[in-house]
């Protein structure tokens, strides 16, 4: 793979080239001060090299690491991390249709940044121009302080990321008026609430959610007040000036004044309503009525969502490890939290969407190994979505046979999404199982 200089309007870039594909790591969208909104980066003199993949956002271990596996090699972390990769076929010269994606781990891990999250199969395949997006996580991105800190930080940034998608993307051969955006949990979570935000109009045309978690999207308001009341005695009177990883250790310590919230405290940092740029809750169900008829949707669930966060519980264990009755009690409260945290949720989102005048394509996804304990859980339909086996084979979700699996379902599943992405469902209303054996 060699080595070529583009040029957008952005700046000059040096990218990585084959005689297929055009791949471009670390891309500075934009630049912040710690708990200050965004602004975007200006034009770069000099030619900046985006051959490497830039930094993760600070953040904890995560709490799925038994679920997705932890790579040998852990990107570097850094504040200063507002950054997008981009994968683009190299033929043709029609403008493409461009997928943005926004990674989940409740708002406090993950990175768009991480190999995991490559989506050149989809590129490929799609003949598409794919995006993968860094955004601030946690208390540094998704808390408001009274009189320190605004909410709704990292939404900000995937809006910037959006509008530098918007600027640039055509130097890619994507097509800035042909714009998915889609994501997976958090991401999920994101992309429902960048449909009603503020300043987004025009910059994507469709949406996918992919297990969002809209059970407990509603009535986080006392549970964002207490957490921010917390933040404000475990952050000190300077905040900006404390040391990340004081930061980092700060945020286990307001996280668990959520506890009390109760299932609401799974994700406990998150987008906040009635804060910029979203509107107060008990205007989003007309925001959305709105945006309807101009956006189709995409939404769907794993069979087993809820599944791992259960088995994280420790009042449950003993039940779900007993002899006998442990697999049963697994699925049977797996199947029933999934409903209703999960898959309940995205359904009434699509009916609504539909009654509003929108179009909605609906989806389970429920391929497991044999014998997992985990199911259909969360995440799992990464791996296919992804098609790089290689970063995924340590995943225990996957359990020890999986290429195959990966081979024979990846392909018409990423087909599914690019079809999404090319307009081909945008007057269908379907239902399909994942993966279609």
């Amino acid at each position: 793979m060699d080595d070529d200089v583009l040029v957008l309007p952005s700046g000059r870039f040096r990218v990585r080239c084959d005689d297929r594909m055009i791949r471009a790591h670390g891309l500075r969208y934009a630049t912040a001060r710690r708990f200050e909104p965004c602004v975007p980066v200006p034009t770069a003199d000099g030619v900046v090299d985006a051959t490497t993949r830039g930094p993760a956002y600070p953040q904890l271990p995560s709490r799925l690491a038994f679920v997705v596996g932890t790579r040998a090699t852990e990107l570097v972390q850094d504040e200063d991390c507002l950054v997008l990769d981009v994968v683009a076929p190299r033929s043709g010269d029609t403008p493409k249709p461009v997928m943005v994606f926004f990674h989940g781990g409740a708002y406090v891990t993950g990175s768009g940044q991480s190999p995991l999250h490559d989506l050149t199969a989809m590129a490929e395949e799609g003949d598409v121009v794919t995006v993968t997006v860094n955004y601030r996580l946690g208390m540094f991105g998704y808390l408001a302080i009274d009189g320190l800190v605004p909410a709704n930080l990292g939404l900000l940034d995937q809006i910037a990321a959006l509008r530098w998608v918007h600027g640039n993307i055509g130097g890619f051969g994507g097509d800035p008026g042909d714009v998915t955006i889609f994501g997976q949990s958090a991401g999920a979570d994101s992309v429902s609430h960048l449909m009603i935000a503020d300043g987004t109009e025009g910059l994507f045309r469709r949406a996918i959610l992919q297990s969002a978690p809209l059970g407990i999207q509603r009535g986080r308001g006392p549970m964002s007040h207490a957490m921010g009341v917390a933040a404000r005695a475990a952050l000190g009177p300077d905040p900006k000036a404390a040391d990340t990883q004081d930061v980092l250790a700060a945020q286990s310590t307001v996280a668990a004044a959520a506890a009390a919230f109760g299932t609401r405290a799974q994700m406990s940092f998150g987008p906040q309503t009635g804060h910029y740029p979203l509107p107060p809750e008990d205007q989003v169900d007309a925001r959305r009525r709105e945006v309807a008829g101009r956006l189709p949707v995409m939404i769907g669930t794993t069979a087993d969502d809820a599944r791992p966060f259960l088995m994280l519980n420790p009042r449950l264990a003993p039940v779900f490890d007993a002899p006998l009755v442990g697999s049963t009690a697994r699925r049977l409260a797996g199947t029933t939290v999934t409903n209703r945290l999960f898959a309940g949720p995205s359904a009434a989102f699509a009916r609504q969407h539909r009654r509003d005048g929108g179009h909605a394509t609906t989806y389970v996804f429920d391929w497991q190994p044999a014998g997992s304990a985990l199911g259909a859980c969360h995440c799992i339909e990464l791996p296919f979505l992804m098609g790089s086996f290689d970063e995924w084979n340590r995943a225990p979700m996957l359990g020890t046979d999986a290429r195959r699996a990966l081979a024979e379902f990846g392909p018409p599943m990423r087909r599914l999404w690019w079809e999404f992405a090319r307009g081909v469902r945008d007057d269908v209303d379907e239902h399909v199982r994942l993966p279609r054996r």
